[in-house]
């Protein structure tokens, strides 16, 4: 198995994160730096900075409701609380797509680096909803904008086409399948509008609604939940779920 995809596999990061941490030094193979693009096997031991990482059996699944001012990182030194500090789960889990420290809302939280990779894979197009309120009125123009894709200038990119609601005066739902960084923030700049709140709802099949949480608690997915985000990401059938849940 290649390297990123086994440290993904023990719940430490997403690949391309663990491409991140290899290329740091913080891996290590047998006692050795590793080599880029480098297969291991059950009989190596690989380490995060020291410490014997091990791929798992039973995986955990977390709906985890993030704070504002809690940043989506496993470490930081300059960050004031991260979301494994917040958390506060037992066993090492990270997330599938972040949040960035200004908004608030639901992430899915696992040690599955199969269900990771597959959820945070682009061209799935897997759905994730969100409430916005920005800073002035909205009106059609700016509805119809917004669904259509708006050319982002400091990415030279143009966002795919997606879902927009009005549900205020100043306030809308959007459903993306994309998740450039902080796109719905930089979609309103290039409109002329700032956003004043963020929260997600929602993604692919599991709101944050069913799992009646408040800022920085977590309750484990149902075993349906799992069974579904295997489906929809077409990894197969899942079965059998660690039940966990934690109030602030």
């Amino acid at each position: 198995m290649r390297l990123n995809k086994y440290i993904s596999s023990c719940g430490v990061c997403s690949r391309r994160e663990a491409d991140k941490l290899i290329a740091e030094g913080r891996i290590t193979v047998n006692g050795e730096l590793p080599s880029p693009g480098l297969d291991v096997s059950e009989t190596d031991t690989v380490c995060l900075d020291g410490t014997v990482i091990e791929a798992k059996e039973k995986h955990s699944y977390l709906a985890y409701y993030k704070p504002v001012g809690v940043v989506c990182t496993t470490r930081d030194s300059h960050a004031e609380k991260t979301v494994i500090d917040d958390l506060g789960f037992s066993d090492r889990v990270t997330y599938a797509g972040r949040l960035d420290k200004e908004s608030e809302g639901l992430l899915i939280m696992t040690d599955d680096g199969d269900l990771i990779q597959a959820m945070m894979k682009g061209s799935n197009k897997h759905e994730k909803e969100y409430e916005v309120t920005v800073n002035k009125n909205i009106n059609g123009d700016f509805l119809k904008k917004m669904s259509l894709g708006v050319y982002l200038r400091d990415l030279d990119r143009t966002t795919r086409p997606c879902t927009v609601k009005r549900t205020g005066t100043r306030s809308f739902n959007i459903i993306l399948t994309q998740g450039l960084n902080r796109q719905i923030r930089r979609m309103c700049h290039e409109l002329g509008f700032e956003v004043v709140s963020l929260k997600r709802i929602r993604v692919m099949c599991v709101e944050l609604k069913n799992h009646n949480l408040k800022a920085g608690e977590y309750e484990s997915l149902t075993d349906e939940e799992v069974a579904k985000l295997y489906r929809d990401t077409k990894l197969g059938e899942k079965n059998g779920n660690r039940r966990d849940k934690k109030g602030v």
